[in-house]
């Protein structure tokens, strides 16, 4: 394989319709969930909501990423490595929350 470039499946060398359908799509999810998450922090008021409203918006980003790499604003190599960045946050984010939620249950004397 000697002087082959091999690349990601994910990677798109050029830009498609269907690309830009996947990619708004994602938008709009991605838009609509993290919003859910924005909700239910600004009804429940804790910090375990916070952290999942946090990681949800988190995955709003990495669609904002794909949308500036599509347009051009963003180069590849960035592109990449702020959706693997994004992916770190994401888990941290939740690993933090349920951390939290579970502290917060166990200083409570909630069981099990």
């Amino acid at each position: 394989m000697s002087g082959l470039l091999v690349l990601p499946c994910h990677v798109a060398t050029t830009v498609t319709p269907m690309l830009v359908v996947a990619v708004s799509l994602a938008g709009l999810g991605s838009a609509v969930v993290a919003a859910l998450g924005i909700a239910a922090f600004a009804q429940r008021r804790s910090g375990s909501y916070l952290l999942v409203a946090l990681a949800l918006s988190a995955v709003l980003a990495r669609s904002a990423v794909a949308v500036l790499t599509i347009g051009g604003v963003m180069p590849f190599g960035p592109h990449h490595t702020a959706e693997h960045a994004l992916d770190f946050v994401l888990v941290t984010l939740v690993l933090a929350a349920v951390y939290y939620a579970r502290r917060v249950e166990s200083a409570a004397g909630v069981n099990r």
